[in-house]
C-alpha cells in the first residue's frame, strides 16, 4: 500500500521526478562508465601481452618501448641492428625472438614485419596463442597476414591483394604500388592489437624499402636491379635473398624466468650498441603509476557529479514540503501514523534511486553493446557489455545508501509538520 502511495504520489509532481531522474541516470551512468572503462582498459592492456619475458629495444624511455612495440602506439626513436638481433639469439638463456619491424601502415593500421617466430610465440590473456580464422601464415615475399577487425571493416578475404604505405598516418601520399601483397591469413580475433595490424614477413619490409631512401622512393634505384616488381620476386620463399637490416624491437622468452633480471641487465650494458631491456609487467605497473592521478581526478569528478545530484533531490523534496502539507494532512487524518510518513518519503527516493540505477545500466550496457564494434575498430579494446562486476555493485549500494541517508531530512521534516498541521491549508 505504501508503495502504491509512494508512486502516485511521484506521479502527481512527475515533471519535478523526472528532472531528478535525468539528472541521476546521467550521474550513475559516469560513475559506473567510468569504473567500467578503467577496469576493461587495464584488463585488456594486461591480457595483450603473455610468456614474453624482456622487450628489447633501442635506448630511451620504457614505456615508449613498451606502447610502440606491443601497442602500436607512438613510434620508436631509433632502431636496432639485425647483427644485435644475431647476438641476442646466441645468448645460452635466450629460448625464443620475435623481431618486429614499423614503419609502414595500410589506410590506418598499422603493418608489422616479424618472423614465422611471431605465430608460434607470441601469447596474449592467460598463455592464448594466435589462431588463424583463415588461410595460413605467409610462405613468400609478398604474403600479408591480417588481424580479425582489419579483415572486418576492410572486408580482406584470403588472395585478396593490397597495397601498403609508408608511414602511419591513415592518409599517406607514398605508396608502395610497385610491391602489392596479397592476404594469405585472417587471424581469429584476440581482443588485443594484433586483430587492428597486418603483419608481413621481414623479407617483404626489405623488399619493398629496396628502392627508398630517407622515406623517399628512389626510382633510379631500379636501375640497378632492385626493381620491386613482384614478378621478380613475389614466389621466393620467406627470407631467401633478403635480409632486414635493422629491427625495432625483439620480444624475448627466456628459458628460465629467474634469468629475468641477470639477462636484462647484460642487455642494458651491451657494449656494441645503445639498448635497453624492459619487463613488461614493471613497465605496465609504471604506466598505471602514471595514470594514478588521472584515475583519482576522474573518480573525484564522477563522485561530485553524483552527490550534486543527490544533493538536488533533497532540495526538490525539500521544496515540495510545503506543496504536501495538504497530502500529508489527508493521510494524517485517515490514520497514517508519523512513521509511515517518514517511511513514505525514504520510500520514494529510493524508489528514484533504484529506478535511475536501472536505467543507467541498461543505457550504458546497450550503449556498450551497440558500439563495442566500433571501439574494437577504431582503438583496439575489447568492452565488455557487462558492467556490473563485484565492484560497481558496490558504487551502486553506496548511491542507494547516500541516497538513503539524504532522505532522512525531508522525511523528519514530512513527520514533524504533519503531526502540528490540520486539513486546511496555511495561507
Amino acid at each position: 500500500m505504501r508503495l502504491l502511495i509512494a508512486r502516485k504520489s511521484l506521479w502527481n509532481r512527475r515533471w519535478t521526478a523526472l528532472l531528478t531522474l535525468l539528472s541521476l541516470v546521467v550521474s550513475i551512468m559516469l560513475v559506473l562508465g567510468i569504473n567500467h572503462v578503467r577496469t576493461q582498459v587495464k584488463d585488456s592492456f594486461n591480457n595483450t601481452l603473455s610468456g614474453t619475458d624482456l622487450i628489447v629495444g633501442a635506448r630511451g624511455g620504457s614505456l615508449n618501448l613498451l606502447l610502440y612495440s606491443v601497442f602500436h602506439i607512438g613510434t620508436a626513436s631509433h632502431n636496432i641492428r639485425w647483427n644485435t638481433y644475431e647476438e641476442l639469439a646466441k645468448h645460452s638463456e635466450v629460448a625464443w625472438l620475435i623481431p618486429i619491424a614499423l614503419g609502414d601502415s595500410h589506410k590506418g593500421f598499422r603493418v608489422v614485419a616479424t618472423s614465422p617466430d611471431f605465430f608460434a610465440h607470441y601469447a596474449y590473456g592467460q598463455r592464448q596463442t594466435l589462431v588463424f580464422k583463415e588461410g595460413a601464415i605467409f610462405s613468400s615475399v609478398f604474403d600479408v597476414v591480417v588481424g580479425s577487425a582489419v579483415a572486418k571493416k576492410l572486408g580482406y578475404q584470403p588472395g585478396d591483394s593490397l597495397v601498403l604505405a609508408h608511414g602511419l598516418g591513415e592518409v599517406t601520399i607514398a605508396k608502395h604500388r610497385d610491391a602489392p601483397f596479397v592476404v594469405s591469413g585472417i587471424l581469429a580475433p584476440t581482443g588485443t592489437p594484433v586483430d587492428n595490424s597486418l603483419y608481413i614477413s621481414l623479407a617483404g619490409m626489405q623488399a619493398i624499402h629496396r628502392d627508398w631512401q630517407s622515406g623517399v622512393h628512389i626510382p633510379a634505384a631500379s636501375s640497378h636491379g632492385h626493381h620491386g616488381d613482384h614478378g621478380d620476386h613475389g614466389d621466393e620463399p620467406v627470407g631467401e635473398n633478403l635480409h632486414a637490416q635493422s629491427l625495432s624491437a625483439i620480444l624475448v622468452g627466456l628459458k628460465s624466468r629467474s634469468a629475468t633480471f641477470t639477462v636484462q641487465r647484460q642487455v642494458n650494458q651491451y657494449k656494441a650498441e645503445a639498448l635497453q631491456a624492459i619487463v613488461p609487467g614493471l613497465a605496465l605497473a609504471e604506466l598505471w603509476q602514471l595514470m594514478r592521478n588521472v584515475e583519482l581526478a576522474l573518480h573525484a569528478i564522477a563522485l561530485l557529479v553524483v552527490a550534486t545530484s543527490l544533493l538536488g533531490m533533497m532540495t526538490s523534496l525539500l521544496t515540495a514540503m510545503n506543496e504536501r502539507q495538504r497530502e500529508f494532512a489527508i493521510l494524517r487524518s485517515l490514520g497514517a501514523g508519523p512513521l509511515y510518513l517518514f517511511l513514505l518519503v525514504v520510500m520514494e527516493v529510493m524508489l528514484l534511486s533504484l529506478l535511475a540505477s536501472g536505467i543507467a545500466v541498461a543505457l550504458l550496457s546497450g550503449g556498450l553493446w551497440v558500439f563495442q564494434p566500433w571501439i574494437m575498430a577504431e582503438w583496439g579494446l575489447h568492452l565488455s557489455a557487462n558492467i556490473l562486476s563485484g565492484e560497481q555493485w558496490h558504487y551502486l549500494l553506496y548511491v542507494l545508501l547516500a541516497a538513503a541517508l539524504l532522505s532522512l531530512w525531508p522525511a523528519f521534516i514530512a513527520c514533524r509538520r504533519a503531526l502540528h498541521d490540520g486539513l486546511s491549508m496555511r495561507i
